[in-house]
């Protein structure tokens, strides 16, 4: 199962000991003075350690020849549909959005109607290029088709995660499905090249007071979900495979040797050409730093969606 997941860690955790199979019922309240870092299950990142304010490993290891097969994989596919990379660049959709709020049975985690709306509202603004003159507008856009919301203690714990998602998840591969949980993460993703061999998991899992309006100190403006959904629609980090020219298979985002905590202006963990790009979507940084995805995610995010998704 490969998952993108922003770690909310109490205290570093290293690589060596990051072994996680899944969230259970036990997990830790997220503690809100502490920044929180992408995470992903079963497995370890060796640039990550001093991600979202140096409290643990960030996402699964995804080997460069990892990646040269998932490109593969993806090229043929394109081929198989006849659509081209450049094709493929200009395609976008509208996407439906089911949330799932998994609150507490004394009503712990109940967001409101209208945090659900707002946090539309902002993947809307992010993905529509609206928070910088440089940002790209990617296509996407997103519609909510549904709610519902489940009072049980485990869910909301994120316990049982692959059973309630099978149980509670809808629509196909072009739905993005979004639960809501306090768990000892800010959020989790699937990628969309895993659909495929397990569909009914696929989507995101996203820490309640990450939401517009949260409790959750320097992630709470819904930049959380965005995040996510980048990797829901085949982004890596920016910080990808750290300082090397594959990075993230993106031209236009420089490379970077780690992840990035707060929002430090000129940043460049990187002997490679150009600064850290601390306001970019895919980097670890704080939510009020956020402004952009660039013209190259946007065309890999169209890839992706053709190969997987459409």
């Amino acid at each position: 199962m490969r998952l993108g997941i922003r770690l909310l860690a109490l205290s570093t955790i290293s690589v060596a000991t990051l072994s996680i199979t899944s969230v259970g019922a036990s997990a830790l309240t997220p503690a809100l003075d502490h920044g929180p870092v992408c995470a992903e299950q079963e497995a370890h990142h060796d640039s990550g350690a001093s991600a979202r304010g140096g409290h643990g490993p960030d996402t699964r290891e995804v080997s460069s020849a990892e990646q040269e097969r998932i490109a593969a994989r993806t090229r043929a596919l394109l081929a198989k549909k006849g659509t081209t990379s450049a094709k493929s660049a200009a395609a976008a959709a509208s996407i439906p959005v089911y949330v799932h709020v998994m609150a507490g049975r004394n009503g712990a985690g109940d967001v409101t109607a209208s945090q659900i709306t707002q946090q539309i509202q902002v993947l809307n603004r992010t993905y529509a290029g609206a928070e910088s003159g440089a940002a790209a507008n990617t296509g996407f856009t997103f519609s909510l088709a549904g709610t519902d919301r489940f009072y049980n203690d485990t869910w909301h714990r994120d316990g049982a995660s692959t059973t309630y998602r099978k149980q509670t998840r809808k629509g196909g591969a072009n739905a993005l499905n979004i639960w809501l949980v306090d768990f000892s993460y800010l959020g989790v993703a699937t990628f969309p090249w895993d659909y495929s061999r397990n569909p009914g998991i696929d989507g995101i899992r996203v820490q309640y007071s990450s939401l517009p309006g949260g409790s959750t100190a320097n992630y709470n403006l819904g930049e959380t979900a965005t995040h996510e959904a980048g990797h829901w629609l085949g982004l890596y980090h920016t910080f990808q495979g750290g300082c090397t020219a594959t990075n993230d298979e993106v031209a236009d985002t420089p490379a970077q040797g780690s992840a990035t905590n707060g929002c430090p202006t000129g940043r460049d963990s990187c002997s490679r050409p150009g600064l850290d790009p601390i306001h970019n979507y895919m980097d670890y940084s704080y939510d009020s730093c956020y402004t952009q995805f660039t013209p190259g995610q946007s065309a890999r995010m169209s890839q992706m969606w053709t190969a997987y998704r459409s």
